[in-house]
């Protein structure tokens, strides 16, 4: 018997909402069974690729991303990749930690990086492709290997680097002429990305791109004021657009700037509408189950922002423990549904555990 819409939404809240959600080794190991099982897992698959001919039509997921076919679409096991180094570099002792690392070791290996890269190359059409949500996944991917001091993390992290540069090559084009943001709440959100993008600069002491992202996003935001947060979120929406913004905005701005900004970004009802609780009726619908990553989503956004704010500040201590609330209704709801959000929310979960 199905669970009532208001029962599956708000009991997951009443049970964990005293609690602090920690990534302790007990969660990770119950997360690492979502891309451990999708990782190698070529169908049901959702393929980005646009087919230019008859000779293309034949081609499976493994045939176009020999390193990056499973888990439903190529982004999802890009950032499951990523959560299994994450877990792996944080967690060494994990008892699943030589699983992981042949996992890696196999989806990792040169040549199939190679052909990732020549994708982006081989096929028509392809310079938009997975732009720019998995390029910000595959940067995020390649920032994780590279500050990791670990024998194994410098050989994929140098197996991976044709394609990182195939990515950083497409998007140091694009971002001279990207006239306007995507202030979407689904995969082409600029903010998003652009946050993702200056982490990864910074990681790798890549200056001039870190000031590129930058001032396009002031280009972009720096301008905003009363954004319409009260009416967020979309049905199928897994970020806040008006939050990701500001993620982004405190990565650009110093900090008394930052507040100035953030301060005419928000009015009260969109603070009061984007701290809410999605509610999400159906788990088991694979467009509708993006709103428990919304929750996930918000809660790294809301931390990030809580700890760029000086102490004092209104929405410092409001921002972490709204962050907790949404860690404490997202989790429970992660392993109540199918593969819909199986293969790609346990990622979200663990960033969004990070401190």
């Amino acid at each position: 018997m199905k669970k009532s819409l208001l029962a599956l939404t708000f009991s997951p809240f009443l049970m964990y909402a005293q609690e602090v959600p920690k990534l302790s080794d007990e969660i990770a190991l119950k997360l690492l069974e979502k891309p451990l099982h999708c990782i190698n897992q070529e169908y049901p698959n959702k393929t980005a690729h646009i087919i230019n001919n008859a000779g293309e039509v034949t081609l499976t997921p493994k045939d176009l991303h020999p390193s990056f076919y499973g888990c439903f679409d190529w982004h999802s096991s890009v950032h499951g990749h990523w959560m299994l180094v994450r877990l792996l570099k944080t967690k060494p002792n994990l008892p699943n930690a030589k699983d992981i690392e042949k996992i890696l070791d196999s989806s990792l290996k040169k040549e199939n990086l190679l052909a990732e890269a020549d994708y982006f190359t081989k096929y028509q059409l392809t310079t938009t492709f997975e732009r720019t949500y998995g390029w910000a996944w595959l940067l995020k991917l390649d920032e994780e290997l590279t500050t990791w001091d670990h024998p194994k993390a410098k050989i994929w992290h140098q197996n991976l680097k044709p394609l990182t540069d195939k990515i950083l090559q497409s998007w140091k084009t694009y971002l001279l002429k990207q006239t306007y943001p995507n202030r979407t709440g689904v995969h082409p959100n600029t903010a998003f990305g652009l946050a993702f993008a200056i982490d990864w600069a910074k990681a790798n002491n890549d200056q001039e791109f870190e000031s590129q992202l930058k001032e396009k996003a002031k280009y972009f935001y720096e301008k905003d004021q009363k954004t319409p947060a009260y009416l967020e979120p979309d049905g199928s929406d897994f970020f806040s657009p008006s939050l990701e913004i500001a993620d982004l905005m405190r990565r650009v701005l110093p900090q008394k700037e930052f507040v100035l900004w953030l301060n005419s970004f928000y009015e009260k009802r969109s603070l009061e509408n984007i701290e809410k609780i999605p509610v999400v009726s159906d788990l088991s619908d694979y467009q509708t189950v993006h709103l428990v990553g919304l929750s996930f989503s918000k809660a790294w956004c809301m931390k990030g922002i809580s700890k760029a704010l000086p102490e004092g500040h209104p929405l410092k201590k409001s921002f972490k423990k709204t962050a907790d609330v949404f860690l404490a209704n997202g989790l429970p709801l992660l392993f109540q549904g199918n593969y819909g959000g199986d293969h790609w929310l346990a990622s979200f979960a663990v960033y969004s555990l990070e401190d």
